[in-house]
């Protein structure tokens, strides 16, 4: 299923603002392309702030919360640092400093592998499992209530349109 461009006014809301409006930009864009990533740049920041905001009541930022669920989803097996980073939503330059506050806290625990020394694995203790179940539901909430709205066809057209977009910068 294709994005339809002449459906398109269909999909904005009336009360929403457009982008050059919300930033306060007198001249129009001089590229429709110009305008869909400042847009979408703008999107991702308000969604990341929020998002920002709802963690710290737990002392978590959204770079740490992911962690712990990649760890979560890992289960006994665990992740090296490496591999953490591949997964992580948002690049962290610094994994092993990630790692480390998440450790102080009692929410991952880190041990070498018998068969190769080298490798440090970590994997989430039970605070850290009993933390992030204590976030499910506020999560699935705070997701309904950011992207809800916009419904199953239009979620779906957005993931489609990311995708292809997302495909461009690899």
């Amino acid at each position: 299923m294709g994005f339809d461009g002449s459906r398109y006014n269909e999909y904005i809301p009336l009360v929403a603002k457009s982008i050059q409006a919300e930033i306060r930009q007198t001249k129009p864009f001089s590229k429709l392309e110009d305008e869909a990533l400042v847009a979408l740049q703008r999107t991702a920041d308000r969604l990341h702030g929020c998002l920002s905001e709802m963690l710290r009541a737990h002392g978590l930022s959204p770079t740490q919360y992911n962690a712990l669920r990649i760890l979560r989803g890992a289960g006994d097996e665990g992740r090296a640092c490496s591999e953490i980073a591949e997964r992580m939503i948002n690049r962290d330059p610094d994994i092993t400093r990630l790692v480390d506050r998440l450790e102080r806290r009692g929410l991952v625990e880190r041990s070498r592998e018998d068969r190769d020394r080298r490798v440090v694995t970590t994997r989430i203790t039970a605070a850290g499992l009993e933390l992030l179940e204590s976030l499910d539901q506020p999560i699935e909430d705070f997701n309904r209530r950011m992207l809800g709205p916009l419904g199953e066809e239009q979620l779906r057209m957005l993931i489609q349109l990311l995708e292809a977009a997302r495909a461009q910068a690899n």
